[in-house]
């Protein structure tokens, strides 16, 4: 059975190195991740199986990103299944040598070596950036215009 840390590390450094197929399994079968600060406020992935849909989802464009996790610090709480984890993913866009950081603070309970709980801050405009995904951020962060019927007889 994995410790917290060693779960953590071994998700965010899959993140990265793939296998993309088998980070589902670091999850438990019934779980709760939230991205509490993205911008567009996705539902949260309550299970294995939607977290399985989540990692092996085709990605955004036709990018690839070469990252690692850096400066990671992971805080251990009085409750032993409760860690803190403060990290970046650090690299650069393959196909415009472009440089990207992308600050997170992870908030998991991790039972048994499974992640059964999980708050994931992100700099969703770092990774938007990184992605090539910024406009469409931004798009999708406008009011939506409304159209009226001005064709409609008034009195």
């Amino acid at each position: 059975m994995s410790s917290p840390r060693e779960t953590f590390l071994r998700l965010v450094n899959g993140v990265c190195d793939g296998p993309y197929e088998g980070l589902a399994g670091l999850y438990a079968e019934q779980t709760h991740v939230t991205h509490p600060f993205h911008p567009l406020d996705p539902p949260p992935l309550r299970s294995r199986s939607e977290l399985h849909e989540h990692f092996t989802a085709p990605g955004p464009v036709a990018r690839t990103l070469r990252r690692k996790p850096v400066d990671i610090t992971i805080h251990e709480t009085a409750d032993p299944e409760v860690i803190v984890a403060e990290f970046a993913y650090q690299g650069r866009v393959e196909e415009t040598g472009e440089a990207f950081t992308v600050p997170c603070v992870f908030v998991m309970r991790i039972r048994d070596g499974l992640i059964i709980e999980s708050r994931d801050y992100i700099d969703h405009i770092a990774s938007a950036r990184a992605w090539g995904q910024l406009d469409n951020l931004l798009t999708a962060l406008r009011p939506q215009e409304t159209t009226t019927d001005d064709s409609t007889e008034r009195p």
